[in-house]
């Protein structure tokens, strides 16, 4: 008689588990993002290092937002 309480209380919180990730659809993996915001982020950060000047950043980042 405990073995089937416990197979029942498990298989309601498996169902009850489903439901609630299947309700938040959005919590799944991460869509890949798109590459020029890779780059952009790429750039941002060699620029706050001081690895590139803010004239090469400006021409880099433009030339960035024209691929898009």
């Amino acid at each position: 008689m405990a073995v089937l309480r416990l197979i029942f209380w498990g298989g309601v919180v498996t169902v009850v588990l489903l439901l609630v990730r299947r309700s938040h659809p959005g919590e799944g993996p991460a869509a890949p993002r798109p590459l020029h915001l890779d780059a952009e982020r790429i750039l941002n950060e060699r620029f706050a290092r001081g690895e590139i000047d803010e004239q090469e950043f400006t021409e880099r980042r433009t030339a960035l937002r024209r691929q898009e």
